[in-house]
């Protein structure tokens, strides 16, 4: 495509390696109370389960809904994830209208499906309640080199969901080098993303701290020729504090401290909420504290 030879990018595996390991040296230092409680306000509250049903999302919202109350000294996380069938009943039930209703969409995970069925899946999905809607890349499209099909399906979505934020999955896993990651972050962007997002969490490997990084330096890149901000989104096998903070500091590192807050960097997860909420008790009781809230 036309618009990729705008965008260079000439590092190699063993250059993000190298960059990403001085990072992680430094990064513990970012380890502290109030980054796990920003972390935590970044985190898509996500449960993606064929075995999901009304009454499990029910009891969810419900906990966000509670959770100011039950942590005062705590900020909410940023929003709620769950299928198309299930955004109305998110809709209906949360009181914290400051959070966002997430849904994935568009034949999720596999992308293999018709434009048609992904265009009036995500805009469904709109009409029922979502604010974002999260879809996949055709990857076998983009892997056999079609990548014109590729930005028009994602162009196509993002038209039909008007004003909701897009966030478009890479599945960065198996993009198997750094350039492809690269192309599909670029290809993403130009098509209309909102945000790009790693991985679905249904295929390993799933978020890498390389990935990350090759999307960040594309985000960078977009901005300095656009100046659209284009937010970020790991997911998949973050669940832990120290795992998120590094993806905090590659964040930090390559697009700095304004792309650190809920608009422009979110984490998908399911187990690392509770794992931070441990985490955080620890650091103010000075003991292992284990805490199942979600």
């Amino acid at each position: 495509m036309k618009f990729l030879e705008n965008y260079n990018f000439s590092l190699t595996s063993g250059d993000i390696e190298i960059k990403i390991a001085k990072i992680k040296a430094v990064s513990n230092q970012y380890y502290k109370t109030e980054v796990l409680k920003k972390i935590f306000s970044f985190i898509d509250l996500t449960t993606l389960n064929s075995t999901d049903t009304i009454g499990k999302v029910e009891k969810m919202v419900d906990k966000v809904n509670k959770f100011p109350s039950s942590f005062s000294d705590m900020p909410n996380v940023a929003a709620i994830c769950v299928y198309p069938s299930l955004v109305e009943t998110v809709k209906t039930k949360l009181t914290e209208h400051k959070l966002g209703i997430a849904s994935v969409a568009a034949g999720f995970p596999a992308s293999q499906t018709f434009l048609e069925i992904k265009t009036t899946e995500s805009k469904m999905a709109v009409q029922k309640g979502a604010s974002e809607v999260d879809i996949v890349i055709s990857i076998g499209t983009f892997l056999s080199g079609d990548y014109q099909t590729v930005f028009d399906e994602i162009k196509a979505v993002k038209e039909a969901i008007g004003d909701a934020h897009l966030k478009v999955i890479l599945e960065s896993g198996i993009l198997d080098d750094p350039q492809k990651i690269w192309d599909a972050s670029i290809i993403a962007m130009e098509a209309g993303a909102d945000f790009i997002k790693t991985s679905t969490g249904k295929m390993q490997p799933a978020a890498t701290l390389e990935a990350v990084c090759v999307m960040c330096r594309a985000i960078k890149a977009f901005h300095e020729k656009t100046g659209k901000k284009i937010g970020l989104k790991p997911a998949g096998g973050i669940s832990t504090g120290k795992e998120a903070v590094d993806y905090y500091a590659v964040v930090n590192k390559i697009l700095g401290k304004e792309w650190l807050n809920s608009e422009l960097f979110r984490i998908g997860a399911s187990s690392l909420a509770n794992n931070l909420l441990s985490e955080i008790a620890a650091m103010d009781t000075g003991s292992e504290v284990s805490i199942s809230y979600f």
